[in-house]
C-alpha cells in the first residue's frame, strides 16, 4: 500500500485555521453593530437592512499595495488592518453612503494563526471607527504561492445612501470651492515608489531621519486616516455637491472624477504646508510637482466641494469633527487640474 499524503503534508493546516478564527473573535465581535444577525462562523454574514425610505447599496474594494512590504520586514501588523478598510469605506462614503459591514481577505503562505488575529485586530479597529460592523472574510493558506512570511489583505466595504441624497457631483459649476481635509500621511498608495526611495533595509528605516524629524518606519506605516464620521456629520448640515478620496493618482486623477463635463478646477499648492515626506520624496525623486501631485495624497486625503456660500459653515464644521482643512481652490469651465 502506497504512503498517504495529507493536506497537512502538503503545507496546509487546518488546525491552524481554528485557531486564527478563535484569537480574531473577540475583534470581530467588537465591530458588530444592531443590524448583524447571526454569529462568526457561518457561510455567509448577515446584515439587516436600515429603515430607508428609498435605499441604495453602495459598494467598494480595495487592498492597501504595496506598503503590506513594510509592515512585514517591521514585523508590524496591528495597523494595516485598518488601511484596508479605510481605502474602501472613505471610497463609499464620497456618495453619501454610511457603511454598513465590511468583509475581509487574508492570504498567506503559512498561517500564522497569531499574526492573522493581529491584523485582524487592525480590520476591527478601522471597522469600529467608521461605524461597520466586520461580518465575515475568508483566511486562506496557500503554500508554495507566498514566500515565507508574506501575505496579503484586502476588503469589501457594503453602504447605503437615499437615493434623493446620493452625492454625485452632478450639481458643480463653476466658481464652486474646493476644500481639502489634511490626511494622516501617504495613505495606502504610492508604495512601488516609496520603496524605490527609502528602500527595504529595516535597520536604516529605524534610523531618526532629521528631514522627516521621525523614523522613516514610523511615517510610512502611519495608518491611512477614516474620514466617515466628519463626512456623514457635515452633509447633515450643508448641501455637499461633491467629494472626492485622493488616492492612487493624486490630485490630477481624482478631483476630476467628481465634475460633471465642462468643468475643471484651479488649485492653489501654496494654500497648506505640505508634510515633509512628500517633500522629501520629490527631491529624492527628483520630479516635477505635476508628477508627484499625480502619484500621492500631497497631505490632502479628502477634497469636498460646496458652495461659495457654505465655505465657512464646512470649515467650521469639519473643525467641530477635529479635521484639519484648507481652501484648496476653486473649480472653473474647462477639464482637468491646473496647479498654481
Amino acid at each position: 500500500m502506497a504512503n498517504s499524503i495529507s493536506y497537512k503534508d502538503s503545507g496546509v493546516d487546518v488546525e491552524r485555521g481554528y485557531e486564527a478564527v478563535k484569537l480574531m473573535k473577540k475583534y470581530v465581535k467588537s465591530t458588530y453593530t444592531e443590524g448583524v444577525l447571526g454569529d462568526l462562523g457561518s457561510f455567509g454574514g448577515f446584515f439587516k437592512m436600515p429603515k430607508i425610505k428609498n435605499p441604495v447599496l453602495v459598494a467598494g474594494t480595495d487592498g492597501v499595495g504595496t506598503k503590506l512590504k513594510y509592515a512585514i520586514i517591521a514585523d508590524k501588523h496591528d495597523t494595516i488592518g485598518i488601511d484596508a478598510v479605510a481605502m474602501c469605506v472613505n471610497d463609499i462614503i464620497c456618495q453619501g453612503a454610511k457603511p454598513l459591514f465590511f468583509l475581509d481577505y487574508f492570504a498567506t503562505g503559512a498561517l500564522s494563526p497569531e499574526k492573522v488575529a493581529t491584523v485582524v485586530s487592525g480590520v476591527a479597529k478601522g471597522c469600529r471607527q467608521s461605524g461597520a460592523a466586520l461580518i465575515g472574510g475568508e483566511t486562506a493558506e496557500m503554500p508554495g504561492f507566498y514566500p515565507e512570511g508574506d501575505y496579503d489583505i484586502a476588503g469589501f466595504a457594503v453602504g447605503v445612501v437615499d437615493k434623493k441624497k446620493i452625492i454625485n457631483g452632478s450639481n458643480i459649476k463653476k466658481g464652486d470651492i474646493l476644500i481639502g481635509i489634511k490626511s494622516s500621511g501617504i495613505h495606502s498608495n504610492g508604495y512601488s515608489l516609496v520603496r524605490k526611495l527609502w528602500g527595504e533595509d529595516i535597520s536604516k528605516l529605524r534610523i531618526y531621519d532629521e528631514e522627516l524629524g521621525a523614523c522613516p518606519i514610523d511615517v510610512l506605516l502611519t495608518p491611512t486616516k477614516i474620514y466617515v464620521n466628519s463626512i456623514l456629520s457635515l452633509i447633515n448640515v450643508v448641501k455637499v455637491k461633491g467629494i472626492a478620496h485622493i488616492t492612487g493618482g493624486g490630485f490630477i486623477e481624482n478631483i476630476p472624477r467628481i465634475f460633471p463635463e465642462g468643468i475643471g478646477c484651479e488649485i492653489d499648492i501654496n494654500s497648506y504646508e505640505v508634510p515633509a515626506v512628500f517633500k522629501v520624496m520629490q527631491k529624492r525623486a527628483n520630479i516635477s510637482d505635476e508628477q508627484i501631485y499625480n502619484t500621492f495624497n500631497m497631505g490632502i486625503g479628502m477634497v469636498v466641494c460646496v458652495d461659495p456660500k457654505d465655505v465657512d459653515v464646512t470649515i467650521k464644521q469639519l473643525e467641530k469633527t477635529g479635521e484639519d482643512c484648507v481652501i484648496l481652490g476653486r473649480t472653473v469651465k474647462g477639464k482637468g487640474v491646473k496647479l498654481k
